[in-house]
């Protein structure tokens, strides 16, 4: 490959990696505590889809509605159950960016198996805005001194 398009090759994966580093937010948001209600009544969870970042630390408030439920989270250590009328509370950290399940786990009807809801943690968005910055160095370090033979 010749010196001309080795540059080409060069300058536009800098300029991929530099596309990659400018949208990320300048700052993230620090970990927070966050408190969450959920309800469970026949066969739903209320809300049925969470969101929270890498790093918070979630308590969930837990109640039931109309009969004996559970909840499971899928990849955390947690389960918990309540009675009609009572709440349960949990506290864990989210430490594992993903998307998780969770399920009642307590059989609770015919249509239980499909009693279901789900976790999104956001990744830790400054590990990788340093990971981009860091490559995006590396090239043009690479591409001074290569230029500068």
């Amino acid at each position: 490959m010749n010196r001309n398009k080795l540059t080409i090759a060069a300058t536009t994966l800098f300029l991929i990696l530099a596309a990659m580093v400018v949208p990320l937010p300048l700052s993230a948001a620090a970990p927070q505590s966050r408190d969450i209600a959920i309800n469970a009544r026949t066969f739903a969870f209320e809300p049925s889809t969470l969101q929270v970042n890498h790093g918070d630390e979630v308590t969930l408030h837990f109640e039931s509605l109309d009969a004996s439920h559970g909840l499971f989270i899928d990849g955390y250590d947690v389960d918990i159950k309540a009675e009609p009328g009572k709440s349960a509370h949990v506290t864990f950290a989210a430490d594992r960016a993903g998307k998780f399940k969770f399920r009642c786990s307590i059989s609770c009807g015919v249509l239980h198996p499909f009693m279901i809801g789900e976790i999104e943690v956001s990744p830790d968005l400054p590990l990788l805005r340093a990971f981009a910055a860091t490559m995006l160095a590396a090239v043009g370090a690479v591409l001074f001194f290569w230029r500068g033979e």
